[in-house]
């Protein structure tokens, strides 16, 4: 017999206004246990002195949370010049000083540098793996390290306020694998006086937008039983993160067999014109992820939602 998983069946995406001091597995934990789910992810991880948008799927939203991860992203974030440190945020030591500050278009002047295709070295204390390691473990033990620049694309860069002559507000939108932190420092390091972030905020995740954005203390709020309980109403369609993907709505025929992982037709002469990847439909419940190629539809996900 099979043994019955702890938690109820939830899906669909919550997308949590993450706060600031918490990991994102923190965070996540902490929504849910409020519903509690049998099974939860997050896409994206934010560190923890950054707030802002964090996209938890749940159950079946799970097969989705790439689409969200690959999406672009976009940020407000504050950097502190005069000082680089090792982490290239407020939390790391101090290990370059500089008695220069910029002058906003100064700034301005090096922006389109940064901007498109660029090659950025990620910080030394970030989650990427070293010979199955992550760094910033090696990186607390003391190892110096030097990761490999990457190429990454930078959509829009903004200088958005210049509070004092020691701070700047920047508003950026990029894609997978940018670093916020690595900007700063390498700005301070363009401009000679060194800087790194002393705030950071994730306003936008692939679809996902501060307008769905939801805090913990709203979710724990609304779950209490005097207040009816009702914390359904903050999450979203399990296909939410497929905005970007073509709909395909199939017939009862067709979703019995994609949900069996066979192939299906779309030829005919009422089938619409598609190919690449698409996600399937019958009458509005998602039913798989898949790829049409010469007039077939080729599931690659399948999905168990009632309706």
């Amino acid at each position: 017999m099979a043994r019955r998983k702890k938690g109820n069946p939830v899906h669909g995406w919550l997308i949590l206004d993450k706060p600031l001091g918490a990991t994102s597995t923190q965070a996540l934990g902490a929504v849910k246990r409020i519903y509690e789910a049998q099974k939860a992810g997050h896409a994206g991880t934010l560190d923890p002195l950054a707030t802002g948008i964090l996209p938890i799927a749940f159950g079946e939203a799970t097969k989705t949370v790439s689409f969200a991860v690959d999406g672009e992203k976009a940020y407000r974030f504050t950097v502190r010049w005069g000082q680089e440190t090792n982490t290239d945020d407020a939390e790391g030591d101090v290990v370059n000083r500089s008695d220069k500050r910029p002058a906003r278009a100064d700034i301005e002047a090096i922006l389109p540098e940064f901007t498109g295709e660029i090659s950025q070295r990620p910080p030394a204390f970030s989650a990427i793996k070293v010979e199955g390691n992550r760094a910033y473990d090696l990186a607390r033990e003391g190892e110096i390290l030097e990761l490999e620049p990457r190429l990454v694309v930078i959509e829009e860069l903004r200088l958005v306020d210049t509070p004092d002559s020691n701070t700047a507000v920047f508003e950026a939108e990029c894609g997978k694998g940018t670093y916020v932190r690595a900007l700063a420092r390498d700005f301070g390091r363009r401009l000679g006086c060194y800087g790194h972030v002393i705030k950071l905020r994730r306003t936008r995740v692939g679809p996902f937008s501060e307008d769905d954005a939801v805090t913990l203390d709203e979710l724990r709020e609304a779950a209490a039983p005097e207040n009816g309980g009702d914390i359904g109403q903050f999450l979203l369609p399990v296909e939410s993160a497929l905005a970007d993907l073509q709909e395909l709505m199939v017939s009862q025929q067709d979703a019995s067999n994609l949900a069996m992982g066979r192939s299906v037709l779309v030829r005919g002469r009422d089938a619409p014109v598609m190919s690449g990847p698409v996600f399937a439909t019958f009458k509005g419940r998602l039913v798989a992820l898949g790829e049409i190629e010469k007039g077939a539809l080729h599931p690659t996900r399948v999905f168990n939602l009632a309706g």
